[in-house]
This record gives C-alpha cells, structure tokens and sequence, in this order.
C-alpha cells in the first residue's frame, strides 16, 4: 500500500517528502545521527495529529513527534521507516490567568517567547532548561526538563496542571484540569510527563505559572579543587539557604566562555560556583551576606557579590551557552560533545564530583565538568572522537562508570536529559543495581497498554 498517498491525503501540503526537506530531521541537538524519515508532517490541528495517528495505527507505520529539535539523548530523531510528525505549528499561548496561576498553551510554544510574554503579566513559567531559547514546552514535558531554576523549583512535573493528547490509537483525551490539586483517580498527567513521546502526542498543556521574584543577587566563587565546590553546597542546604540558581563551571568551560564570550575570570581557579540568591528588597543584602559567609569557610580564592541585572544577565547568558561554547575547544572536525547527565543528594556531591575527576583520568579523556550543583545534577560534557573507535570505547566506559558513581551514591543515571538512545542500557543498569527489575516490565505493560503496537518511538527508552 502507497501509505504517502495514504497520509497525503489527510495532511495535504502538510505532508514532507521530498529528500531534501527532510534531512534537517535526521538529527537532534544529541550526537547520533537518526534514518532518514518515510516523510515529515506538519499538522496545524489536533484533529489532523488524531487522522494521521489512527491511519498509523491501522497500518503499524511507526512515529517520532518532535519539539524543537534540543533533545540531548537522541530521542527525537527518526529511525528506520519512521513518520515525524513536527509540532512546529502549535505555537499558540492560548489564555493566561494570573488570578488561578495557569497559562494554557500549545506544545510548539518555545520555552522563551512564553516567558516573554507572561512578564507582562507579573509571571514565569519555572522550568529553565539552558536551550530554553529553541526548547518547546511539549518537549520539555516530554522529557521532564529541569535547568537552572531547578534548585528552587523543580522539574518539569511540578508545573503541569493538565495536557490534551492524541494516544497511538488516535482518541484525543484531556488530563488533569485548571485547578492546582485534585485527586480523581489515577494520574495520568504525571505518566505523560518524562515519557518521551512513548505513550501519545500532547497537543496542549494547562502549566502551572508563578510570581517574578521581587529581589535576586548573585555570588561568584571561585575554588581550587572540586570538593570545595561541593561541599560548600551541601553546607549552603545543611543551613537551610535553597538558592535561586546554583551552577559551577570548571576551568575548560571557563576558558570556553573567556574565548566565545569574553569573560575574565581568576587565572588560578580550576573552578567556579554561581549562587543566585531571591528575596525581598529588605533582606536581599543580609541573605546574600550570610551566603557568602558560609561559601568562605571553604577557603575559596575569591568571591563577589552583585545586585547588578545586566551584570548577572551577562553571566546567565553565559551558562545557558556554555553547551555552544564549549564546541570551540575541539581538537578536530570529527568530534563531538557528548553530555553526561547524572544526579546525586546534596550531601553526596564532594565525593561523586572527587570520583568523577578520577574516572576522567582513568580513561584519558577531555571532559568538562559543570551543572545545576544545588539539586545534584553533574554534567560531564565529553569530547568524544567518533571516528576513532578506541576513544569511542573509553567515552563509553567513562559513561558507564559515570552513572555507577550516581547509582553507588544513591542517585540515578538520569537527571534531566531523559533516556532516548543514548541510555536505555544504563536505566536497564540502574534498575539492576537497585534490584528493582521488575519496574522495566511495569513500564513495558503500561506502554503496550497505551500502544499495543508499538509504534510510538520505537527503540527510544526501550529495545522496542
């Protein structure tokens, strides 16, 4: 059967299938390269995502949908036979309503315009994943997203109310609702969240939104060793102090930025940890000195504080483009940056940020070292030859060794990039370790449920 014909005649002009058009959607914002798609459609309604779902259904044609292409994990890119199904033109903000602080919007949405346009209104959408300026809401929540903020806000999770989905079979259903708690059976809400596009389409989101801090400062701390860095942190909870934003950077990042973006930063310091204060005009001063007293028992080389905005935009914008810069310290063409992406308590991070710069060591590799240190989350951005295949082993071992130390110190493989490609034997791994197996068959029984044919994003998160 000629399945173009088939879904041209559903889709129209919106259907994808010549070659060249179609290639942009082999690959993601992750290192693998994906097959080139059967065709790439673009529907404008949930009506026609409903159509195009129930006629791959009927004839098992296996679907991707895909956000704004930021994935880290590969898991938006097509495989073999595989139908795209962009969500490019469901780019609407619908409604806000600061009164009952939601916003419903389509999934499209870039994480950014959102927030630009709920300013006008007082308001922010939390989750801040650094490619927020391409990342979509639907993609986001499809990966549960953290970022920045996640240190005072959270995840993804915690700021979605209600979604409207297309399932595999093509019924449109709506989870969740406007109001900021119910308990009205199972929460189906929440299993959307973080399923990579597993379980069904999200076609519109009801999100959570919330007040624009009043007052924020910044401190810049600059250390000589690693453990330092976590340990401040862990000292900087134990005193009951969340921070707005909590990043390090080490000493390759730094100099990336000092290359792409111009920044200064001390000659000495291997390392440097950024604390975002929010408060109230009244007690911002006091709050960011009591912060910089605790980050001093840990003998940094310097540390500044700063009320200034553009000041602390520049550097914010500087973290969230840490990922861009640091391309510019490849040694050669054929490399690539491969993010690692684990999670450890607060408590853990000296020692699971110590063995990590000994596996990067071990294995002789170049690894840059950063992240969202105030919720755990360790970055180990990799440079990894791909086209020499005794580094491609390292890099993979390194991987390995990376989550055990998140495993081995009571976190998980997995922070905020979700699964994907790139580690579905890893979750397999952590699962085994945990002695918790049997929740890979739960998960495989609730996927069949929603998809008994398995057609949504098949080989992402699973085998099939």
């Amino acid at each position: 059967m000629d399945h173009l014909k088939g879904l041209s005649q559903i889709l129209g002009s919106n259907l994808i299938i010549e070659r060249e058009q179609k290639i942009p959607y082999m690959t993601d914002a992750s290192y693998y390269q994906g097959d080139l798609p059967m065709a790439v459609a673009l529907p404008d309604t949930p009506e026609q995502i409903s159509k195009v779902m129930r006629y791959c259904q009927e004839n098992s044609i296996p679907v991707v949908a895909r956000g704004g292409g930021t994935a880290l994990t590969g898991s938006s890119i097509p495989l073999k036979d595989m139908l795209v199904i962009s969500l490019a033109r469901f780019d609407r903000i619908l409604e806000v309503h600061p009164e009952d602080r939601y916003a419903i919007v389509e999934p499209g949405v870039k994480l950014d315009s959102l927030n630009q346009h709920l300013e006008k209104f007082g308001f922010f959408y939390p989750p801040d994943p650094a490619s927020s300026i391409a990342a979509t809401v639907g993609g986001s929540i499809s990966t549960n997203a953290g970022g920045l903020r996640a240190s005072m806000y959270g995840t993804t999770k915690n700021w979605i109310l209600g979604l409207e989905v297309v399932l595999p079979d093509g019924n449109l259903i709506t989870t969740g609702g406007k109001v900021l708690k119910r308990t009205a059976g199972y929460d189906l809400t929440a299993l959307m969240v973080g399923a990579e596009g597993t379980l069904g389409i999200i076609t519109k989101a009801i999100v959570k939104i919330w007040p624009i801090v009043e007052s924020k400062g910044r401190i810049l701390a600059y250390y000589d060793s690693i453990e330092k860095v976590g340990s401040s942190i862990s000292e900087l909870k134990g005193k009951g102090i969340t921070p707005l934003i909590a990043e390090f950077l080490d000493k390759i990042t730094m100099h990336s930025l000092s290359q792409t973006r111009g920044l200064k930063f001390p000659e000495d310091a291997n390392y440097m940890l950024i604390i975002d204060i929010a408060s109230t005009k009244e007690s911002i001063g006091r709050e960011l000195n009591q912060a910089e007293e605790i980050l001093k028992k840990f003998y940094p080389i310097s540390t500044e504080i700063t009320t200034d905005q553009e000041a602390m935009d520049r550097i914010y914008e500087a973290r969230k483009g840490a990922y861009s810069s640091l391309l510019s310290e490849r040694s050669s063409m054929s490399e690539r940056v491969v993010i690692g992406d684990i999670v450890v308590p607060a408590s853990e991070l000296p020692n699971a940020l110590r063995e990590s710069e000994e596996k990067v060591k071990k294995y002789s590799l170049t690894v840059a070292l950063f992240g969202h240190i105030s919720d755990g989350n360790i970055h180990a951005n990799i440079y990894a030859d791909i086209a020499d295949q005794d580094h491609m082993n390292r890099v993979e071992s390194f991987q390995h060794d990376f989550a055990m130390i998140a495993i081995r110190h009571g976190g998980s493989v997995s922070a905020e990039h979700g699964v994907g490609l790139e580690k579905k034997e890893l979750l397999k791994m952590e699962l085994e370790e945990t002695n918790n197996q049997h929740v890979m068959e739960i998960m495989r029984s609730i996927r069949k449920a929603f998809d008994p044919n398995g057609i949504m994003n098949r080989g992402k998160m699973f085998d099939q």
